[in-house]
């Protein structure tokens, strides 16, 4: 039964993993980074799109992930 839940663990740590690194490469940088290849018109008052602020709102979901992982896979092993 532990073999199975950490092979769970470290395939959804894998998974976070590499979907972080893309999120975080959509980002943008001091050239707009590829955010702005979505963002079109969607812009509002702040300067920040809608597709930007979901950004930070999935990169923030899976950085809490990743660490839960991480934490896990610490502890269990």
């Amino acid at each position: 039964m532990g073999s199975v839940l950490l092979n769970i663990i470290f395939g959804v740590h894998i998974l976070v993993s590499v979907g972080l690194v893309l999120l975080i490469l959509l980002h943008a940088g001091r050239g707009g980074g590829i955010s702005g290849l979505f963002t079109g018109m969607a812009e509002t008052f702040d300067g920040s799109g809608i597709v930007e602020k979901n950004l930070d709102r999935m990169t923030v979901i899976f950085a809490v992930v990743f660490t839960a992982t991480t934490l896990a896979l610490f502890i269990l092993l």
